[in-house]
C-alpha cells in the first residue's frame, strides 16, 4: 500500500495511491489525515488496505496522482529522529579532519532530533539566504512508526515499522563546526527536510525491505548528471529495528515518528573510499561525502555545494524502472 497527501491546509489530505503512482483515492472518511491514520493504525489500516484494492480494480471514484500537486505525506510530524546508520559516511568525514572513529561508533548508533514543525513537500524549492552556509542534499531512507514502547527490543522495533520512504535532510555545512562546538548539537545548520511524494508499506517492498533494510540503489541526480546510485541495504552498520529501538531506550514514541537512516553511503570494492560513477564507482549521496573523499585522495575538496540553481532528484526503481516512492525533485532559491 502506498499512501500520500495532497495539499490542503497545513497537514494535507489522505490518499492512498496507485502502485504505479498514476491514480490516487481520496481516502478522507477512513482518516482525514495521515497522521490521523497512524494514530489509529489497528483500525485504519486494514480500511486503507481494502481502499488501496478498489483502487487497483477500478471500484471506487480516483483522480490522477501528480507529484507535483503532492505534499509532504507528514507536512508536520511530531519527531524526527536522523541516525547515522552507515558508519563509512561518519569515517571518511572524521578521516578528512585527521579525527580518529571511537570503537564505539560501531556498536552504538549517533542520532540526532530534528526540526519537524515543517516537512518540505518533494517538489518544493531548498531556499538558502546565503552560499557561504555551504548547502548540501543528503539522501536518506526514513522509516515511520505508530506509538512505540519505552525499553522495546531490535525485534519487537521492527514490528512497530508501519512505512518507509525517503528523504532529502538539507544541511548548512559551514554552520555545523559552530554549533557542534557548543557542545549542544545541530539547530540551525539543519533546515527543514523533504520527504518523498509517498510513504510505502513495509509489504508492498517484498524482498527489498529486509533484515530492517531497504535493499538497491538510492538514485541522486545532481544537475541532471548521476551523483550517487549507493545501495541503501549494503554497508548498514545498524538496521532500522536497532535504531528505533535505541530512540526508544528512555522514551515512549509517538505515533507519526520518523526515523532516519542518515546519509547512504558504501565502501569501494577495495575496502576504500567510493568511487565516483564517471570512474565507475557508486557515487555519494552527498556533497560532503565527495569533498570528502577529494581532500583525502588529493589534499582540497574540488566540488563546491549548492548555489541557487542548482537542482537535485532522488528516487529508487523497482525492477521495471519505476520509482517505488516517487521522486524528491528540489532546486536551490535565494531566500
Amino acid at each position: 500500500m502506498k499512501l500520500g497527501s495532497l495539499k490542503l491546509g497545513r497537514d494535507g489530505r489522505l490518499v492512498v495511491v496507485s502502485h504505479d503512482l498514476a491514480w490516487c483515492a481520496d481516502a478522507r472518511h477512513i482518516a482525514p489525515t495521515l497522521q490521523a491514520a497512524l494514530d489509529n493504525w489497528a483500525e485504519a489500516a486494514p480500511r486503507l488496505e481494502l481502499l488501496a484494492t478498489d483502487l487497483a480494480h477500478d471500484a471506487i471514484p480516483k483522480e490522477r496522482f501528480h507529484e507535483r500537486d503532492a505534499d509532504a505525506p507528514l507536512p508536520r510530524a511530531y519527531q524526527w529522529a536522523d541516525g547515522s546508520a552507515y558508519v563509512n559516511h561518519v569515517k571518511l568525514v572524521r578521516q578528512a579532519r585527521g579525527a580518529e572513529l571511537p570503537e564505539s561508533f560501531w556498536t552504538d548508533p549517533l542520532m540526532y532530533q530534528g526540526a519537524s514543525d515543517e516537512m518540505l513537500a518533494p517538489r518544493d524549492p531548498i531556499p538558502l539566504a546565503d552560499e557561504s552556509w555551504g548547502c548540501d542534499l543528503e539522501a536518506e531512507v526514513i522509516v515511520v512508526t505508530d506509538d512505540v514502547p519505552r525499553g522495546i527490543s531490535r525485534e519487537e522495533a521492527l514490528e512497530h515499522i508501519k512505512l518507509i520512504g525517503l528523504v532529502n535532510d538539507v544541511s548548512l555545512r559551514g554552520l555545523i563546526p559552530a554549533e557542534l562546538a557548543k557542545g549542544f548539537g545541530f539547530l540551525q545548520s539543519k533546515p527543514a527536510s523533504a520527504l518523498s511524494p509517498v510513504l510505502v508499506t513495509p509489504d508492498e517492498l517484498g524482498e527489498r525491505w529486509k533484515d530492517g533494510k531497504l535493499h538497491g540503489p538510492l538514485m541522486v541526480d545532481l544537475n541532471g548528471e548521476p551523483f550517487g546510485r549507493a545501495d541503501a541495504g549494503e554497508d548498514m552498520t545498524f538496521d532500522f529495528g536497532t535504531l528505533v529501538a535505541h530512540l526508544a531506550k528512555t522514551r515512549n514514541l509517538g505515533a507519526g515518528s520518523i526515523v532516519g537512516s542518515g546519509t547512504v553511503s558504501n565502501r569501494d570494492t577495495d575496502g576504500g573510499p567510493g568511487k565516483p560513477i564517471a570512474r565507475g564507482g557508486r557515487g555519494y549521496s552527498c556533497l560532503a561525502e565527495v569533498r570528502t573523499v577529494e581532500t583525502i585522495l588529493d589534499g582540497k575538496a574540488a566540488t563546491p555545494f549548492l548555489k541557487a540553481g542548482d537542482s537535485i532528484r532522488i528516487w529508487m526503481e523497482d525492477e521495471h524502472g519505476h520509482a517505488i516512492f516517487g521522486t524528491i525533485e528540489q532546486t536551490v532559491v535565494n531566500g
